[in-house]
């Protein structure tokens, strides 16, 4: 807990979800997870200027594919994400592991 009775975002998700590793809590993170996935290649794309069908046609899928995944209704594989990056926008993806 901060000051003036304020809760951090931890201390929120910790009260409202459980704590890391409950299932609750994994199933929020997860969402946070693939919500920023679709927003990065949302931007990507607008950045490129691309319509969601120019942008499936460059990759070999539909619009409404490349729509659910900005829009997290779907989750995408990696290897269609690399194959969206890489080929519909011409870009380079980058991965990390954090310990």
């Amino acid at each position: 807990m901060k000051n003036n009775n304020r809760l951090t975002l931890d201390d929120f998700k910790d009260k409202h979800y459980g704590v890391k590793g409950t299932q609750k809590r994994d199933e929020l993170e997860n969402g946070y997870e693939n919500f920023k996935l679709g927003t990065l290649l949302y931007e990507a794309r607008l950045e490129k200027g691309m319509t969601q069908g120019e942008l499936a046609e460059k990759v070999g899928t539909t619009k409404s594919y490349i729509s659910k995944i900005e829009n997290n209704i779907k989750e995408v594989r990696l290897s269609t994400l690399q194959k969206i990056v890489k080929l519909g926008l011409e870009g380079q993806l980058d991965l990390s592991i954090r310990l």
